[in-house]
């Protein structure tokens, strides 16, 4: 048995995958859904197997991800971090960058650091920008720097020296000493975490991986004990946000690395889905109850980047990341965000988020602010007999109450109202689409949407014809899709190291020995995993971050090596031009700079086959549950038939104005647009372009 758990901020998701002994069927997928259990999270995990009534031991294959990283970083609940640093470079973190997101805001502040500039130190070392060593680490001063950092009661403290990314000789000679003279305490240095260049932002994300190392420590090994103490005896694999999961060791390694472990798995489940059924130009989008994800698929290929912000807004140019992660957007906007006025009478929906608890008012826990949840429910779009897959009875008087303030404060009725809020939440998420396609060069027109998540079918159509997207999937499992995704996963890590070359033929065989020493190098670490990543062939891609001469930033361009590890130097030059031109809308005839060395190494794992429909031969019209009134905004109020979503069959075609429902989904088809489901289970939206 497979299975894989995804802890949300409102739910907490599990899938697995199985042979049934009764039909004889392989690979079937069966799905359980349970309140996320902040602050312990990894009870919501063990609540989740025993709703599904798994046999933990059972267990072959077990693959978690959480959103526990990043909620330590944004709430604040990491622990009280110190970082040693080269001397005269203290201020790094303060000093930050000066491209601030709104040029002309003289009311910006730059982000607070995450470490008091009381509890920044030095040590006299020096390591030049070749690499080189100019002085050797001098650690005197160090046993009473520890004893001032024990005496503040710090718990981590983050080793960053300049230039450590090309040699670390001298991390590797403090954090043995820090190690040997206080070896409670949480120690991580850069080189552990980034080999790349930018100080200031190799410094952040080391300090930041050290702020929640004890946090992630003490959830995965207490998430370990209690899937023992339940019977499994498999170690779980950690998701990470490079779309890849890994083993215990090495997040505790690197945890920073799961800074968006759930988004990505959706994301790799969607690239995945896609190549089976033939679609490889792909908008994601992941709505759930916190947040929604977006991301790009092109080809079939994620992308993936280091160059990755949190709490990164219109006016706050947020915190960078220097760890590999599949290039997303992330807005405060999902099926638990509050709408609000402001000061203006101005609506907004999210970022705030009711969460699980109290969760939205139609929950009946409490919640007393109204959310895109409880405006869908009150224009008939959620089944109030179906909600929360019929276990719940939507506390609709809660609801009301919920909206009457809003109501008063901007004179209109309460369906107007909840029409409102899912116009503001649909235009959040459709500008977030934009950030991931027109805003780098891609026409949506020349894209499918896939959308899945909790909330993704309810507003996918919505969201496709503002920006004329001509197809809509949802995929069979759409609400746990995230989570089937982490079944799907390969064993994966990003190796990335900074080396400047100028591309030409007197260095293409430089390029081609570094890969080589890479590849070596993830041999290596590969071979001391888990025994499930032993005596399995490691599969490799390369790729280069290449800029013009005299530019700053850079281009990623996946190259291949041939059977004798050799480059072709046109064949690299054409891609870099070819991407530079598709994000910048230009190219340059000038040299080629080579800046960053990016392997991939990955571990295949077997992944379940997608089980098909069967076919017993009824009609569409056997599988219509009733008929309600449903408001389609613009379209206007509709008697709408209600389809059974687990009744329906391969090839049945359905017109809007209809929803299609399943207990933890439900599609809303506007008028106008046509559905049919395919042999796997998944809905394709047709839309209709005359609308658009």
């Amino acid at each position: 048995m497979r299975v894989a758990t995804d802890v949300g901020g409102t739910f907490t998701d599990l899938v697995y995958c199985s042979d049934d002994p009764v039909s004889g069927r392989k690979g079937v997928i069966h799905t359980a859904k349970v309140d996320t259990t902040p602050p312990d999270f990894e009870t919501g995990v063990i609540n989740s197997l025993e709703k599904a009534r798994l046999n933990a031991g059972d267990i072959e294959f077990f693959a978690h991800g959480s959103t526990v990283i990043i909620n330590a970083i944004t709430e604040r609940k990491g622990v009280k971090t110190a970082l040693i640093t080269t001397k005269g470079f203290r201020d790094v973190l303060e000093i930050a960058r000066g491209n601030r997101p709104d040029l002309f805001n003289f009311n910006f502040r730059k982000p607070k650091p995450f470490v008091a500039r009381y509890l920044r130190l030095e040590l006299d070392e020096r390591i030049d920008y070749r690499g080189r060593p100019v002085r050797e680490v001098d650690l005197t001063p160090l046993a009473k720097m520890l004893d001032f950092l024990k005496s503040e009661k710090v718990r981590a403290i983050a080793v960053s020296f300049l230039h450590a990314y090309i040699n670390p000789e001298n991390e590797k000679a403090t954090i043995a000493a820090i190690t040997k003279l206080w070896p409670e305490v949480s120690v991580l240095a850069s080189h552990q975490i980034s080999r790349e260049w930018r100080e200031y932002e190799r410094t952040n994300t080391t300090v930041l991986s050290a702020y929640i190392h004890p946090v992630a420590k003490s959830y995965i090994e207490s998430l370990q004990q209690k899937l023992k103490a339940a019977g499994c005896r498999k170690n779980p694999y950690l998701m990470q946000s490079n779309t890849g999961i890994t083993t215990v060791d090495a997040v505790l390694n690197n945890p920073i690395s799961m800074i968006e472990s759930g988004p990505a798995s959706g994301i790799f489940a969607a690239a995945w889905l896609g190549n089976e059924i033939g679609i490889n130009n792909l908008l994601v989008l992941d709505i759930g109850g916190t947040t929604a994800k977006c991301a790009l698929i092109e080809d079939g290929q994620i992308r993936v980047s280091t160059d990755y912000h949190i709490e990164k807004t219109r006016t706050n140019p947020g915190y960078p990341i220097q760890t590999a992660v599949s290039e997303i957007v992330e807005i405060g906007n999902g099926g638990g965000s509050i709408a609000w006025v402001d000061e203006g009478n101005k609506l907004h929906v999210g970022p705030r988020s009711a969460g699980a608890i109290p969760g939205p008012a139609a929950y009946g826990r409490g919640g007393t602010k109204p959310t895109t949840t409880d405006a869908n429910l009150l224009l008939g779009r959620i089944d109030p007999d179906n909600f929360v897959g019929g276990e719940v009875t939507p506390d609709m008087e809660a609801v009301h109450r919920a909206f009457e303030p809003l109501e008063k404060s901007l004179d209109m009725s309460r369906e107007e109202l909840a029409r409102g809020v899912l116009r503001v939440a649909n235009s959040n998420m459709t500008n977030a689409l934009r950030l991931v396609s027109t805003n780098k060069g891609y026409d949506p027109r020349e894209f499918s949407l896939i959308a899945f998540g909790g909330g993704g079918a309810m507003h996918a159509v919505a969201l496709a014809e503002e920006l004329n997207i001509p197809r809509v999937i949802i995929p069979a499992h759409s609400a746990v899709f995230s989570a089937l995704g982490m079944l799907l996963t390969d064993i994966r890590r990003d190796y990335i190291q900074t080396k400047l070359f100028n591309l030409n033929k007197k260095t293409v065989q430089h390029v081609s020995a570094l890969f080589q020493s890479m590849r070596t190098q993830a041999t290596i670490d590969f071979s001391s995993g888990q025994s499930e990543t032993q005596d399995n062939t490691l599969e490799f891609s390369h790729h280069l971050d290449m800029r013009y001469k005299g530019q700053e930033h850079s281009v990623k361009v996946p190259v291949t090596l041939d059977k004798t590890s050799s480059l072709h130097l046109d064949d690299i030059a054409d891609a870099f031009h070819r991407a530079h031109e598709q994000g910048y809308t230009y190219r340059l005839d000038t040299g080629i700079e080579i800046v960053n060395f990016h392997l991939v190494a990955i571990i295949p794992v077997a992944k379940p086959a997608l089980a098909r429909k069967e076919a017993s031969g009824i009609k569409v019209e056997q599988t219509i549950l009733h008929t309600r009134r449903v408001d389609f905004d613009q379209y206007g109020i509709h008697d709408t038939r209600v389809y059974d979503g687990l009744r329906m069959e391969a090839k049945m075609q359905v017109s809007g104005p209809a929803i299609i429902q399943e207990p933890s989904m439900t599609l809303v088809i506007s008028p106008g647009h046509s559905a049919e489901v395919d042999s796997f289970g998944n809905y394709h939206v047709l839309l209709n372009r005359r609308d658009l």
